[in-house]
């Protein structure tokens, strides 16, 4: 017998096997999301999952178009529709334009009820210093930007922080809880895999999607973020990203530049050393270099602990 979990009847559709594009799932509104392939624990967290969002009523998905918050969005819509299901996508210089562009898509292959709004974080003087509490200025703009669309719609806002993240320094959590989000993966349990796992089994082409941090996680603690700097950087991973690396950093030092590609990358980035240097200078750095530990997501956080946060104070 194929488990079914409901309210998810209509779900997704799989054709021969094909992630869903421009076609959204609900846009065929044929098949239902089939449970069977599923280990028994991650079909009993989705229960969970689909049980939380459906209680919370309207919801407003901080939607940064990474895999677990286009799958929290995915979700969302699904179980509430879109007149209580609203998506929104925070813009500023800190978000690379290639995420923006992906947002916008896939809220249109997806039916998404959307909006992309500007957030200042840029203009928090606590945010630019990029001491080890950046994230929860940031945080702190993007509540105060969704909060009162959430408050408008009479809805809680849900962010796709995962059961993973709760292991390394995201103060940016704090900002959120104590500004009332919510973190429904969190709650059901689920992990970074898990949201992959499910993700692929609804033909969510976000499944694999590489992770996408702001952009001011390429700079170091103690190094003043700036619009130039974010740009620079932005310019340099849309460059490499267009040679093929589909997950990469490019870590500011000033006028030098430490390239992450993942460790299996490193040879090809080695072999297209020449088109990465004359993009990566094109971007506006002086020097050009390839750490061979490979790309490693938080690196920067390395050595941080909540103990040294001085936003511990806030909560």
């Amino acid at each position: 017998m194929v488990l079914r979990v409901c309210p998810f009847a209509s779900i997704n559709e799989r054709a021969n096997g094909e992630q869903l594009g421009t076609s959204a799932w609900h846009d065929r509104g044929v098949a239902h999301f089939e449970t069977f392939s599923l280990p028994v624990e991650v079909r009993a967290k989705l229960t969970q999952l689909v049980a939380i969002i459906g209680d919370l009523g309207p919801v407003v998905t901080a939607f940064s178009g990474g895999a677990d918050s286009a799958f929290v969005a995915a979700v969302a819509h699904e179980v509430l529709g879109g007149e209580r299901a609203h998506a929104v996508t925070a813009v500023s210089p800190s978000l690379a334009g290639d995420e923006e562009a992906d947002c916008r898509q896939l809220a249109a292959e997806w039916n998404l009820r959307w909006t992309p709004v500007n957030t200042a974080e840029m203009e928090r003087a606590a945010y630019r210093a990029n001491d080890v509490d950046r994230c929860y200025h940031c945080k702190a703009e993007l509540m105060d930007v969704v909060g009162p669309i959430a408050d408008r719609e009479g809805a809680t806002v849900i962010l796709g922080v995962n059961v993973d993240d709760l292991a390394d320094h995201r103060p940016g959590q704090r900002a959120a809880l104590e500004r009332g989000a919510v973190f429904p993966l969190v709650l059901s349990g689920f992990t970074k895999d898990d949201v992959r796992l499910v993700s692929q089994a609804m033909g969510l082409r976000t499944w694999d999607k590489p992770a996408a941090a702001c952009l001011a996680s390429r700079v170091p603690y103690g190094t003043p973020v700036s619009v130039e700097i974010l740009s620079r950087v932005d310019r340099a991973e849309a460059a490499l990203h267009g040679l093929g690396f589909r997950q990469v950093r490019v870590r500011h030092y000033g006028e030098t530049a430490r390239i992450e590609v993942i460790e299996s990358e490193l040879e090809n980035a080695l072999s297209q050393r020449t088109f990465i240097i004359e993009a990566v200078k094109a971007a506006g750095y002086q020097y050009v270099t390839l750490d061979l530990e490979g790309f490693r997501s938080g690196n920067l956080n390395f050595g941080v602990t909540e103990s040294s946060s001085g936003a511990s104070s806030h909560s």
